[in-house]
């Protein structure tokens, strides 16, 4: 009888280290599955409803995809090195090498121009020198070929199309990822007097106090002026806020918006390519004449409007207030005094 049960239990032994050689190969096997799986596998868990959805993505095929959504709308299908998102305003020649140019301009001066204000933009335009410049003009009359005889004429870029504004212009043909190569953008009217203003200084100055939007200021002695901040401030450099009171708004140090800080005007703003693309999402497809939009430049400071947004004293301009699409300065000072009743406007002295 014990020998039978010695026998009994030396079998069950046996089967028990058979079964531990069968099960222990396996178990690893699982085990290095579920190691490799983890690091091959992303789980993303959502609860839904009080129950866990698991949502699994191959690990290998992630990088990809977030590579895709970050290419521009329809390049999803072309070779990673083709894409080309930017360009800029610089002419190519037909023949030779564009590689002689040893000075690319780093700004871009934009203007709606007519016929008429012919001796007005030559004026400005002479005040910004073509190593630092791209030139662009909004023809808003249609007229190209009276302007040939300007020695500036063969480097400009002319864009023509009736009775259209500046902001009109601006929305269609400075798109950010086409001047995203210039530094500062000035888009400006044609009715400025610029006896007292000088390019160079005035990107200094900018640069310096770091202002993203900026304007020069305006001489009340000579200009239309509409808003109390924009006027020159005597012996000042620059100056970001007016201390006073405009109508129901006390402005003071602790004044954050327009009309006491916090904007420019719409005849001559000067914007930083950071904050153009701002804002030229915001200008509204329809807009014509730019009315409203000066106070809402706050969205695109780029950071703290009483502090980014400036006026520069120091190189200020006349503005005189032309009729918009056409007039001439003389034509302004024979009718000013019949415009005055109904003009917005503010004297230095009020």
């Amino acid at each position: 009888m014990k020998m039978k049960m010695n026998m009994s239990t030396s079998i069950e032994s046996k089967n028990h280290r058979l079964c531990l050689r069968r099960v222990l190969p396996l178990l690893c096997l699982l085990s290095a599955g579920f190691f490799i799986g983890s690091v091959l596998l992303f789980a993303d868990y959502n609860q839904i409803s009080g129950w866990t959805s698991v949502t699994v993505v191959l690990w290998d095929t992630r990088p990809k995809t977030c590579e895709t959504e970050k290419r521009p709308k329809g390049t999803e299908t072309l070779p990673k090195g083709i894409v080309s998102p930017m360009s800029d305003m610089e002419m190519r020649s037909l023949w030779g090498d564009d590689k002689k140019k040893t000075k690319k301009p780093k700004h871009v001066l934009a203007m709606a121009v007519g016929i008429k204000q012919k001796l007005s933009v030559k004026k400005i335009i002479q005040k910004f020198p073509s190593t630092d410049f791209v030139l662009m003009l909004f023809h808003y009359d249609g007229i190209i070929d009276e302007w040939r005889d300007m020695e500036w004429h063969h480097r400009a870029i002319h864009v023509s199309a009736i009775n259209q504004t500046k902001w009109w212009f601006a929305k269609r043909f400075l798109h950010p990822d086409i001047v995203s190569e210039y530094d500062y953008i000035f888009l400006w009217d044609e009715d400025l007097g610029v006896d007292d203003f000088h390019a160079g200084r005035y990107l200094s100055i900018i640069k310096e106090e770091g202002l993203d939007i900026s304007q020069p200021a305006l001489d009340p002695e000579s200009s239309e002026v509409h808003h109390h901040l924009t006027t020159r401030k005597n012996g000042s450099r620059i100056h970001r806020k007016v201390f006073r009171i405009i109508g129901q708004t006390r402005c003071d140090e602790n004044s954050t918006r327009p009309p006491c800080t916090g904007f420019v005007e719409m005849m001559a703003p000067v914007f930083s390519k950071a904050s153009w693309r701002c804002t030229w999402h915001m200008i509204q497809n329809d807009l014509v004449h730019g009315w409203g939009l000066d106070f809402q430049l706050g969205y695109c400071a780029q950071g703290d409007r009483t502090k980014s947004i400036g006026i520069v004293d120091s190189e200020y301009i006349v503005h005189y207030g032309l009729p918009t699409l056409g007039g001439s300065a003389s034509e302004k000072a024979q009718s000013s005094s019949d415009q005055s009743a109904g003009r917005l406007s503010v004297s230095s002295g009020s």
